[in-house]
């Protein structure tokens, strides 16, 4: 039977709203990972460029807002409420007040399009953690990655489209966040990312070789291998003239796109003497606004079989301690 969904959930991953927000949310986004400090610091100085205020927690009110009109318009019949991991609204607040409400079943979306540990079993061990300390809290179900959905596929080739309409005959190239060597080998990220980077870059008429796939805004210590290469490096080492980087990693113009890419890759192409442009995300897209809500109708259809499944995206292995 059609599991009897009573609301939708978008999770995000949040962001600081001010200057003495910073260092909280960073302390939460890096807690129990093994990340430098000075690192933390480094990309904290990121988001004092911007006053502190990450555009992801707006970014995320004007697709809910967007999901609003499209699920009223197609007779989806589902609240809607969001959650961030990392800042508010968090999590358990969210949750909470669907209690509140009488919230008994969830369909919920991560703003994460890959499947990767950080990028979907994280997520569900957050929902879990959130729920299990709270009682009476609604199931919550989450979505699959869904970076191969045609709906995702299409609003990203037509931002590379509107990219090439404005840099005629410039190299396109793609990036995402890099992760770990072991947590891309524990799951289908860079396979799912290769995949969606061929067909955006057919359907965009970007071209039909293979198109290059380069990483960004790693934060490991520096023996730990994370894939590569870095879109700085390709860049310094590029031979184009024009060059158009698609950040089709994210979904939204957030930190590690308005820095890493609009400040540091475009210096980077500024002092090769190449012109440069960042092809935008797909946002709220109307193509990736009803993927979201086909999704939810196919979760809804099937009951639940679209969620994804106990044992995705497991945590990377650790290599075994040394004797000392």
């Amino acid at each position: 039977m059609p599991a009897p969904y009573d609301a939708f959930l978008l999770v995000s991953f949040g962001g600081p709203e001010k200057h003495e927000d910073v260092i909280p949310f960073l302390e939460n986004v890096l807690r129990g990972k093994n990340v430098p400090r000075e690192r933390m610091l480094e990309v904290a100085e990121h988001y004092y460029h911007f006053d502190g205020q990450s555009p992801i927690n707006r970014q995320c009110e004007a697709l809910l807002e967007a999901l609003r009109a499209d699920f009223a318009a197609s007779g989806l019949n589902l609240p809607i409420y969001w959650g961030n991991r990392n800042w508010h609204p968090m999590l358990a607040e969210t949750i909470e007040k669907m209690r509140a409400d009488g919230v008994r079943n969830v369909i919920a979306l991560a703003t994460s399009a890959y499947g990767s540990y950080s990028g979907c079993r994280q997520y569900r061990e957050d929902l879990d953690r959130a729920c299990a300390a709270m009682p009476g809290a609604p199931a919550i179900h989450k979505l699959r990655p869904f970076s191969e959905h045609p709906g995702f596929v299409e609003a990203a080739a037509a931002r590379v489209r509107e990219a090439l309409a404005q840099l005629p005959g410039a190299e396109v190239i793609y990036t995402a966040h890099s992760v770990p060597l072991s947590m891309s080998q524990s799951s289908p990220y860079l396979e799912q990312l290769r995949a969606v980077c061929n067909k955006v870059h057919r359907a965009s008429g970007a071209g039909d070789g293979e198109p290059t796939l380069v990483f960004q805004s790693r934060s490991g210590p520096p023996g730990q291998p994370w894939l590569d290469p870095d879109v700085g490096d390709f860049i310094r080492h590029s031979s184009a003239q024009r060059l158009i980087v698609v950040p089709i990693g994210f979904l939204s113009d957030h930190m590690e796109v308005l820095y890493d890419l609009d400040t540091e890759a475009a210096d980077i192409a500024r002092e090769r003497g190449i012109e440069f442009l960042r092809a935008g995300t797909v946002g709220t897209h109307p193509a990736f606004v009803s993927a979201i809500r086909e999704m939810v109708e196919s979760a809804i259809a099937s009951g639940g079989v679209a969620t994804c499944p106990p044992d995705c995206c497991k945590a990377p292995q650790r290599p075994p301690a040394r004797p000392q």
